[in-house]
């Protein structure tokens, strides 16, 4: 009782199994292997990337993003010395602290709509005006271009290119 390859993939890891596709194409799917019960869930972590059901990438987005974590408390402490260093300090601690964190992975996200990427976008923005020292209301795209940086949605499609 397998459905047709195209409807889902299936990545085997050592002795376990992960299925991705479709809720309605992984009900096809059989409940027992090896008299052992699959389990389900929604939200699945493969190095440090949180993989949703449906592959949407909404999870791995709002952990990277949220006020919460670790690149807006870096812009945030950044932000609090930004005047006590330079320019180039800034940027490479913007750099290793915050851009990494959102590129990490980021081929994952490529062919993502851009409403999905905005969030990863208003952080790059953020951390662009902390370097350059810009205020909220300033226009993005020189400062990328001054930075060499990017476009969160230019990057991710721009990699698997490569």
């Amino acid at each position: 009782m397998i459905a047709a390859a195209n409807e889902f993939s299936q990545v085997r890891v050592s002795d376990l199994t992960f299925w991705f596709g479709t809720r309605h194409n992984l009900a096809k799917l059989p409940t027992e292997c090896r008299s052992s019960v699959i389990q389900c869930a929604d939200v699945v972590r493969d190095l440090g990337v949180l993989l949703d059901s449906d592959l949407y990438m909404q999870s791995h987005i709002s952990k990277v993003t949220s006020a919460g974590s670790a690149c807006i408390y870096h812009l945030r402490r950044l932000r609090q010395i930004r005047n006590y260093v330079t320019q180039e300090v800034t940027a490479q601690l913007v750099t290793s602290l915050v851009i990494s964190r959102l590129d990490y992975c980021n081929s994952v996200l490529a062919g993502l709509p851009a409403s999905t990427l905005a969030p990863l976008q208003r952080v790059q923005n953020t951390a662009a005006r902390l370097v350059l020292n810009r205020d909220r209301r300033s226009h993005i795209i020189p400062a990328l271009q001054q930075l060499h940086w990017l476009p969160s949605s230019t990057a991710s499609s721009s990699r698997l290119r490569r």
